[in-house]
């Protein structure tokens, strides 16, 4: 079944942010964007844009090619 590629990027945020230990405020605080805004991302409803998916990976201090993996494909 081929995934959403919204939800992909979502759940690949949130599982990084949990790894290393960040709120989703703290995210939003690094990266310069809103609180709900990110909460949106990681439950897949927004469409980001190339400038906010920079700007999140630098956050989480992974390249950005690192949140559109999907995580359970093998790939």
């Amino acid at each position: 079944m081929k995934r959403n590629p919204k939800e992909i990027f979502g759940q690949n945020v949130r599982r990084v942010r949990q790894q290393i230990g960040l709120s989703q405020e703290e995210l939003a605080f690094r990266a310069k964007l809103h609180r709900t805004y990110i909460s949106s991302i990681e439950r897949g409803v927004r469409n980001v844009s190339l400038e906010n998916i920079f700007a999140i990976a630098k956050a989480l201090e992974v390249p950005p090619g690192e949140l559109l993996k999907p995580v359970d494909s093998g790939g």
